[in-house]
């Protein structure tokens, strides 16, 4: 068995397509690191700068390499210009392809070859000569046999995994809901009345730069208390443009456009100064309103549904204008003590949801390092496929 160049047995085919309309497959259809499409049927699209794909071609993503995006086609489609078609010779097996391709080894010459720092790429140039183990094609299709059935076995357990998450979710959304529901003690305010000062909308068309003030956007919201230095930035001009939008420790960050509507952050210390994007509305609370409460209030149902409603006119995407917010209406503890009471409950409530959540996300993360090391262990013939049991393959093998 040896090691070969693995353009000296698989092409890149690069066929534009003549701007017919059929299936086409996207980055953002494709999950990382699984093989597997995040949609039950593709969309179809009729663009002349797609590419065409065969079944048994293997696609791989060369922008962002890093994200494992791989596909191996069953029908003939089209697909953006930013996957490589790979079209395995008569001596390589197409699934066998696949999983080379979701390998560490794989993923980390991709990565080394990539070029380019916000939007790094590779090329089937650089990415072309990567060596790779091959095997006779029987072996190979020994080895893609018994890695569908290993991968399946661990996918399945990973979707239980989600299961508990969504389902802790469901419970969480119903706790919150009794945290800010009708009772004694409590009456119903306008969000208005909650506000310092009048909500507003970011930065309409961000100007970026290498150095400049960072950005906040939806996608940045759940992560903003680890990493700051990742956010994009924009010029000191359009930030001076935009002051009224720069945020404070404790401002509230909530979507306010798209499907994503309601969810909401809390700007850590270390944000002072930054700006958010047009999506996003900064919303500053009165003194002595717990940032925490009102921001776990905007995540739940009763948010959601008064968007629903406020939208509901909507001819495209949904979108909340500032004063539709300021109208929102939530239950509250009439007394200082009582929201104090109130912040520390739903601050004990997040505390173990998050806990919890944490514990499962760390199970998650452990299965998917599992699945690759399996992957790359099989694809690198560091086991016998044929004597193997996937229970205890991976150990004392290199990932």
């Amino acid at each position: 068995m040896s090691h070969v160049r693995i353009k000296s047995v698989v092409r890149n085919v690069v066929q534009k397509s003549d701007g017919a309309s059929s299936p086409f497959l996207g980055l953002e259809d494709i999950e990382s690191g699984t093989g597997r499409l995040l949609v039950k049927k593709l969309p179809f699209k009729a663009a002349e700068d797609s590419i065409c794909h065969e079944p048994g071609d293997v696609l791989f993503s060369k922008l962002r390499p890093y994200l494992a995006k791989s596909h191996l086609t069953h029908a003939n489609g089209t697909g953006t210009g930013e996957l490589l078609v790979l079209r395995p010779g008569a001596e390589v097996s197409a699934r066998f392809l696949l999983y080379v391709t979701l390998s560490n080894p794989w993923v980390e010459w991709a990565n080394t070859t990539a070029y380019g720092t916000k939007m790094p790429r590779t090329s089937w140039e650089l990415v072309g000569d990567y060596r790779v183990w091959l095997p006779p094609l029987e072996e190979q299709r020994r080895i893609a046999d018994f890695l569908d059935a290993e991968t399946a076995r661990i996918d399945a357990l990973s979707g239980l995994g989600k299961r508990q998450i969504a389902l802790l979710h469901e419970r969480s959304e119903a706790e919150v809901v009794q945290f800010f529901g009708p009772g004694d003690g409590l009456r119903q305010y306008r969000f208005r009345h909650l506000m310092e000062s009048n909500p507003c909308y970011g930065v309409l068309v961000p100007k970026f730069a290498d150095v400049g003030v960072p950005l906040i956007r939806v996608s940045d919201l759940g992560s903003l208390d680890h990493d700051l230095d990742r956010l994009p930035r924009i010029e000191e001009e359009q930030a001076r443009e935009y002051k009224r939008t720069r945020i404070s420790p404790g401002d509230l960050l909530i979507t306010v456009v798209g499907a994503t509507i309601g969810r909401c952050d809390v700007a850590p210390p270390e944000s002072a100064g930054f700006n958010v994007s047009r999506a996003l509305a900064r919303v500053r609370l009165l003194p002595g309103i717990a940032p925490q409460m009102i921001a776990s209030w905007v995540r739940g149902r009763d948010f959601r549904a008064q968007a629903e409603v406020a939208t509901s006119g909507a001819a495209a995407q949904p979108a909340l204008n500032m004063s539709d917010i300021t109208h929102f209406k939530v239950w509250l503890p009439e007394t200082h003590s009582g929201r104090l009471d109130l912040a520390r409950r739903v601050s004990a409530h997040a505390d173990e949801t998050g806990r919890l959540l944490s514990t499962i996300k760390r199970k998650q993360t452990l299965t998917a390092e599992r699945r690759q090391a399996l992957i790359t262990a099989a694809v690198t013939g560091q086991f016998d496929v044929s004597t193997a049991s996937g229970r205890n393959v991976t150990d004392g093998v290199t990932a």
